[in-house]
């Protein structure tokens, strides 16, 4: 049975981020004939469909009674975004990701909002008011940056048309495709998990939060080698963003759950870290550099040997 529930993981997984990615395609290309500014693009559509994988992965497994796996795959995700993606991207853009004034104007807010799972979840519980909470300040943060939006208004250059309906039924089809094949990504996932005695959190933390990241991945790649820069670090941010506020506090929402605070203290603190990390290599030259990309490949390396080290020493369950 172990060799059957992985590769029916695997086989679930690669549908679910091949059809993510067409989401994205098909979510961009509605933008563009819809003429959306190219900040809202980023920040909110594009955003939107990224996290699609994790969030239905989280929620399914909430509601199958593995919340663990929710909460390891939310913020395992975004360690992988800021520092595998961020790190992956700079390597393959030509001279760093640049970093705008406007982008950098809001990086004290993103690095409170990621504080705020490691606050409400140090007792080792998420509540449904912890959930609450956590929904409602990332709605706030993106009504401010939707009121803020005019500063960033950019439009993109519409050089081809898009049928919309061809757009729309494509997208749609997506995310069903997308919504099974979640479902049996997840079920696959644990059961492997328990076949191998090895912590449902740990997959969650790993695996599936590396292979969530490729969608937001494969876009950034693209839109910095279109010299898109901006849209990159806004899918990413606002990924991190809505994993860390709204999509974790609706899992709290559907099924409170208690967990080994040392999944909070760690993969929580890493995810606070990594975020200090970027702001800080933002902030140095206003961009993100080839060398500052190994860095932070590092730093998720040492991170996935700390998560292992550390649970396979406490014999977190």
């Amino acid at each position: 049975m172990i060799i059957i529930n992985l590769v029916l993981f695997l086989v679930s997984f690669f549908v679910l981020i091949k059809f993510a990615d067409y989401a994205v395609k098909y979510s961009s290309r509605l933008a563009k004939t819809l003429k959306f500014p190219e900040f809202i693009v980023s920040f909110f559509i594009i955003t939107l469909i990224s996290v699609i994988p994790e969030t239905v992965i989280s929620i399914i497994a909430a509601i199958h009674g593995e919340p663990e796996l929710g909460l390891g795959t939310l913020l395992g995700s975004n360690v992988a975004d800021l520092t595998f993606v961020f790190g992956v991207v700079a390597l393959f853009s030509s001279g760093g990701i640049k970093v705008k004034s406007k982008i950098l104007s809001n990086n004290f807010y993103y690095l409170i909002l990621l504080l705020f799972p490691l606050i409400l979840g140090f007792d080792g519980r998420f509540s449904r008011v912890d959930g609450l909470i956590l929904v409602l300040i990332g709605l706030l943060f993106f009504i401010k940056i939707y009121l803020d939006s005019h500063k960033f208004h950019k439009e993109f250059n519409h050089t081809k048309k898009e049928h919309f309906i061809k757009s729309l039924i494509f997208l749609i089809l997506s995310l069903v495709v997308i919504l099974f094949s979640a479902n049996f990504a997840v079920k696959f996932a644990v059961n492997f998990a328990y076949d191998i005695k090895l912590p449902v959190v740990l997959i969650g933390i790993t695996i599936i939060a590396l292979g969530t990241c490729l969608p937001e991945l494969m876009f950034s790649i693209k839109a910095v080698k279109n010299n898109r820069d901006g849209l990159a670090l806004g899918d990413i941010l606002g990924t991190v963003v809505t994993d860390a506020t709204i999509i974790l506090g609706i899992v709290a929402l559907i099924s409170p759950f208690s967990y080994n605070p040392y999944n909070i203290y760690i993969t929580g603190t890493a995810m606070f870290l990594a975020g200090v990390l970027v702001t800080i290599f933002m902030k140095s030259d206003k961009s993100i550099n080839k060398f500052e990309g190994i860095l932070l490949l590092i730093f998720y390396i040492l991170f996935v040997f700390i998560e292992f080290f550390i649970n396979n020493l406490i014999g977190i369950n």
